[in-house]
């Protein structure tokens, strides 16, 4: 009996050794603050980020302008499921001094992901550490709204 215990004993802790990795963003310590999500101007450039607020600590970062139908991706994940589409055909040189390159992409200001963030508080997202959820608060939802209300201005 005791052989067959053994096994099954180090077979669960396995099991809950993997279920204890981390999934979100939520999860992981950050310096100077919690992680959430954020809106900023840069002139009529819109900025939503995920991320701690007025740092460089981001997962993801979306910008839009009046009357864009889609808004550009920036980031260490991406919308999971979500329409993007590649904006560039190779990396681009986005921090000259630090040397980081970055693909862009964008999604449409109509996709799932995005309507889900702004109406249920939830965005599916994908990176190098596999997918996960990103949430919101109730008052996140109406700054992911105001984000996509203000993209969508101009628009016929």
């Amino acid at each position: 009996m005791f052989k067959v215990l053994l096994p099954a004993v180090a077979a669960l802790g396995l099991v809950a050794f993997a279920a204890q990795t981390k999934t979100s963003f939520d999860d992981l310590p950050m310096a100077g603050g919690e992680m959430g999500w954020h809106l900023s101007h840069d002139g009529a450039i819109a900025k939503l980020a995920y991320g701690v607020e007025n740092s460089d600590q981001l997962a993801l970062m979306m910008t839009c302008m009046p009357g864009d139908a889609s808004a550009v991706v920036y980031g260490d994940v991406q919308p999971a499921g979500g329409r993007l589409i590649q904006a560039s055909v190779g990396p681009e040189l986005l921090d000259p001094l630090s040397g980081g390159e970055a693909f862009e992409s964008r999604i449409p200001l109509q996709d799932a992901s995005l309507r889900s963030l702004a109406e249920r508080g939830r965005m599916d997202v994908q990176g190098d550490a596999g997918s996960f959820p990103i949430k919101a608060t109730r008052q996140e939802r109406r700054v992911v709204s105001e984000f996509l209300a203000y993209c969508g201005q101009g628009r016929a």
